[in-house]
């Protein structure tokens, strides 16, 4: 054990618990039992089993009320390995489900035997037929599928709420819709092909010309029964004219018994039932979608109504105006909302009655735009609007922004809403639908309903195509709560079913919420069909159990979680896995969901329980050491939950006392600390050229090991030299702003071997070409913008940077008179916002009148007007880094490369390379993981120019790449020398 690793025990949640009654129990503390997890180890390999009880519990919950905990979860790299799952299960009599992104609203990602996930190692998107369709693996994001079917004008139909995470197989597999899609633009109209593996493992591409007489060889009995139970829908007009009808409107409640009609063979009727099968006919292993046109002319209103009654009137009027999208909230929502970044602080005190409709029209050209613009100006003449805030215009924009922020407030519905519930409670989200002409009356029994019951629940949904959504909260701890929820779903599936003949599920699937409500919706006769379709298919029912098809009149209240309070950063988490897709260690550890999950179940366990330590054990590596910190999950998350500042405050809670006064020490000794760092990198640099990489990796592995890997940093062969002890000369009078090159800008050089520009002197000269030039103080040496201790969780060494930076900034700008320029994103962003906690009120006084500004913005919007290229070079591609997300400069990155380069890229699989300071040199494999998408889709051709704005991302991306990444100013700086120079 290395001499400083840090004890467990410190992470111990210190409050007074009892037991939860779901509380994983201490018979499963070792994980896996044997010998499931021998045999399965050696028919996958170790890496492919997860079993520790650390894996087990993170992959029990997903964005559902439902927690299961697995015996087992694979990670299969290929079909082979899927194969060879179904088979052991088939030989074994175990039960096997798929789970991609785990956003899934009614357990459909969760499993009690073998879990398999799908994700990891299933994604990639090939544009095919000029633009037409596109191969999607099932692992991708639909954001990621759209972005790269955006370069060509298109777009998939089905569009989830949950894009950001949710996968495509997903997606296919549930049936999700979302806005827009309604029943003509969803997966199983758009699909053109799929390539699936069924129960027996058997493997089906039904784009293949002979796949019917290929599955006629290898399943002769299923493609009979198939053709049977085909034979005997279409024998019944009363139960085929039913079918059609359930259909008219949306309906993912059970299996699609229109496939039967559909589908004239049986790789015909398997395509269209594996669409909404939630993982239990097969495994999706690829699509192809037929795309569709992506109308860039967008004009979208937000429109108040006194009551939701009132706004569900006026969309009948809107659907035939031609909006795409017609969406409803109520106030419950549109409140709730305000803790979504950019949403209007003012909706916080909107009268309860209150909801608005998001309507929105696309169009292709100006003239398609103009004429939607006419038809919703008819129909607004109609409407009885209100105005009940001051921010609340009632008017179509095509204002880009001011869409998107309508859109986020929209789809931030189940994450905001459910962020504000009360701590410790339960989230139910329910999903139906009614024909459209009949949502009004929907609306006015759903309000009494849950007014009945006690609900204060919060409703929005599609309402252009009658799809409701709607939440409620209980305390599943507590019998007579959870009796109280059994009662409104009696009282609510009899209201769908038998007053409006709806959906009891529209586009979230059955799930294990619905499945005991299946035969009250579609009767005997169809429910019998569905569960002999399960036989012919899964005979053995191997394939997620219990998910669409369940007997018993109570599944809906079995396995229903527990909500435990945890930290009050993290303590709003609604598990919805939004975050999953922008977290760096997602593929090496856990994510920001699993890091809360874990937390959680330490708080359902008795304090020293075996489950407990165990957990214990994982945390500290698994969360804490190999969060990068980054913060961009907060990003993503709708509610802005920051597990990046939890893992922060986990790291200080495992110093001892010595560690934080060694690191206050290094702060008050910074200066020395710098010049040190620089004497380092230099002497490392010097024998590393004389072949000395190998020893110096040596070295450092061996004291890693012998000291603590968090606090040791190893050597990297793609370290820069050190940088030039002096800065350049500048002058302070006449400067039009003050330029501050940060400590690591100070302490390595650029790429170039031997050093060329460096990029204090490329901004310099940058700035005084453009006839605004800018002073680097003298006594900048010793100051740091603090991120090297808050990144640690080192508070006093933090207090100490934080206040001395501001003190200098302040005193250097004349009192905020000048700007502050910072040449470091992550930088520019530390002195910013994160050091504000840490300041004196005094000091939080001076930071109000700094102006800080990022050295991407500087130049894009201050120079590069002055400025006249006079080079450029061919193509460059960049990244942009996790803190010019927060800071909103990516834009700025992109518009400097395009000034220099003829041709662009942004690589759509671009994220956080997880270096984040020194941390890629602390665990290597975090940056491995991190930046391997971005770093295939790099080098999957050539560029002339590597650019970013941050020295050790540019590190970062160089070690994943093997290309020399540089600062985007120094590009600038060459691309606007004067000819001759």
């Amino acid at each position: 054990m290395p001499l400083l690793e840090p004890d467990p025990e410190t992470l111990r949640p210190g409050t007074a618990r009892a037991p939860a009654p779901d509380r994983v129990t201490d018979g499963s503390a070792a994980g896996t039992p044997e010998p499931l997890r021998s045999e399965l180890t050696a028919l996958l390999g170790p890496d492919k089993v997860l079993w520790k009880i650390s894996d087990l519990v993170r992959y029990a919950s997903d964005a559902s009320p439902y927690r299961f905990l697995p015996r087992v979860v694979l990670v299969p790299e290929d079909l082979d390995d899927v194969s060879a799952i179904l088979s052991y299960a088939h030989g074994k009599g175990r039960e096997v489900v798929f789970r991609a992104a785990g956003t899934s609203l009614n357990g459909q990602a969760q499993g009690e035997d073998i879990l398999v996930d799908v994700r990891r190692h299933w994604t990639g998107v090939e544009v095919l037929d000029d633009e037409a369709r596109a191969r999607i693996r099932p692992g991708t994001t639909v954001l990621r599928a759209n972005a790269t079917l955006a370069r060509y004008g298109r777009l998939l139909g089905p569009d989830p709420a949950s894009a950001i995470a949710c996968t495509v197989g997903g997606v296919v597999a549930n049936n999700a819709s979302g806005m827009t899609a309604g029943t003509t633009r969803n997966s199983y109209r758009t699909l053109a092909s799929l390539t699936f593996v069924l129960p027996s493992g058997t493997v089906v591409d039904t784009a293949d010309p002979a796949a019917d007489e290929e599955l006629a060889h290898a399943e002769p009995q299923l493609c009979a029964g198939l053709l049977a139970l085909k034979a005997e829908i279409e024998a019944d007009e009363e139960l085929t004219a039913r079918i059609r009808a359930k259909y008219a409107i949306k309906n993912t409640n059970g299996y699609r018994l229109d496939a039967f009609l559909d589908g004239a063979t049986p790789v015909q009727i398997l395509r269209g039932l594996m669409v909404g099968s939630e993982g239990t006919f097969g495994f999706i292993s690829e699509t192809v979608f037929d795309t569709l046109p992506l109308d860039r002319r967008i004009t979208s209103a937000l429109l108040f109504f006194p009551s939701l009654t009132a706004a569900a009137a006026a969309v009948p009027r809107f659907n035939e105006a031609g909006a795409i999208a017609v969406e409803l909230m109520d106030g419950n929502t549109l409140r709730a909302s305000v803790s979504v970044k950019g949403v209007p602080a003012d909706w916080a005190a909107l009268p309860r009655e209150t909801a608005a409709l998001l309507v929105e029209f696309r169009a292709p050209d100006e003239a398609g735009q103009e004429a939607f613009d006419e038809a919703a100006a008819e129909v607004m003449r109609g409407l009885d609007l209100v105005v009940p805030a001051a921010s609340v215009t009632n008017a179509f924009t095509r204002d880009a922004g001011t869409i998107a922020g309508y859109w986020k407030a929209r789809k931030a519905f189940v994450t905001a809403v459910g962020g504000s519930r009360p701590s410790g409670t339960t989230l139910i989200t329910e999903d139906f639908a009614v024909p459209p002409d009949r949502l009004a009356d929907a609306c006015e029994a759903l309000l009494e309903l849950q007014s009945r019951h006690g609900f204060d629940a919060a409703v929005a949904g599609h309402a252009a195509h009658g799809n409701l959504h709607f939440l409620l909260a209980f305390d599943a701890a507590r019998p007579d709560d959870v009796e109280r929820y059994d009662a409104f779903m009696q009282e609510f599936c009899a209201l769908v079913v038998d007053r409006f003949d709806g959906s009891l599920k529209a586009e979230h699937a059955t799930g294990r919420n619905i499945a005991p409500f299946l035969e009250r919706e579609w009767g005997p006769r169809a429910t019998e069909l569905m569960w002999r379709t399960k036989q012919v298919i899964d005979p053995e029912g191997v394939l997620a159990p219990r998910i669409v098809l369940d007997r018993d009149p109570r599944a809906h209240l079995r396995g229903l979680k527990t909500i435990p309070k945890v930290e009050a950063v993290a303590d709003p988490c609604i598990e919805c896995g939004f975050c999953e897709p922008t977290c760096p260690s997602e593929d090496l550890t856990t994510t920001p969901r699993q890091r809360i999950v874990l937390r959680r179940e330490m708080m359902r366990q008795a304090d020293g329980s075996p489950v407990e330590a165990g957990l214990l054990d994982a945390y500290g590596y698994d969360a804490v050491d190999t969060c990068a910190g980054d913060s961009t999950c907060k990003l993503a998350c709708p509610v802005g939950i920051d597990t990046g500042a939890m893992m922060k405050g986990f790291r200080h809670l495992r110093h001892t006392p010595r560690e934080e006064r060694i690191a206050a020490l290094t702060a008050k000794n910074f200066r020395v600390v710098e010049a040190s760092a620089r004497l380092a990198v230099a002497a490392g640099n010097a024998i590393g050229e004389r072949g000395g990489d190998r020893l110096l990796e040596s070295v450092t592995r061996l004291a890693r090991r012998a000291v603590r890997p968090d606090l040791v940093p190893e050597w990297l062969p793609q370290l820069p030299g050190r940088a030039a002890r002096e800065l350049p000369r500048t002058a302070r009078a006449e400067a039009s702003a003050v330029y501050y090159p940060a400590c690591v800008n100070r302490i390595f050089a650029g790429p170039e071997r031997p050093p060329g520009t460096s990029l204090a002197e490329a901004l310099v000269a940058v700035s005084e070409r453009a006839g605004k030039p800018v002073w680097i103080p003298e006594d900048v040496a010793g100051t740091c913008c603090a991120t090297i201790w808050h990144s640690k969780g080192y508070d006093a060494g933090n207090r100490i940077m934080a206040n001395r930076i501001v003190e200098a900034a302040w005193g250097w700008t004349a009192g905020g008179t000048l700007p502050l320029v910072v040449d470091a994103s992550s930088c520019t962003l530390g002195i910013a916002e994160e050091v504000v906690p840490y300041l004196t009120e005094d000091n939080r006084a001076l930071h109000r009148e700094l102006t800080v500004v990022d050295s991407l913005v500087w130049a894009a919007d201050e120079l590069l007007p002055e400025l006249t290229v006079s080079r450029r070079t061919g193509s460059a591609v960049v990244h942009p880094t996790c803190s010019m997300e927060h800071l909103g400069d990516t834009e700025q990155l992109r518009v400097l490369a395009e000034a220099c380069a003829d041709e662009v890229t942004v690589p759509d699989d671009a994220g956080c390379c997880a270096f984040a300071g020194d941390r890629g040199m602390l665990h290597k494999e975090l940056t491995d993981t991190a930046t391997a998408k971005e770093a295939a889709e790099v080098n999957s051709r050539t560029y002339d120019a590597y650019l970013s704005a941050n020295r050790m991302c540019e590190i970062g991306m160089e070690r994943a790449t093997g290309h020399p990444y540089r600062s985007a100013l120094i590009e600038l700086e060459r691309a606007t020398r004067p000819p001759g120079r």
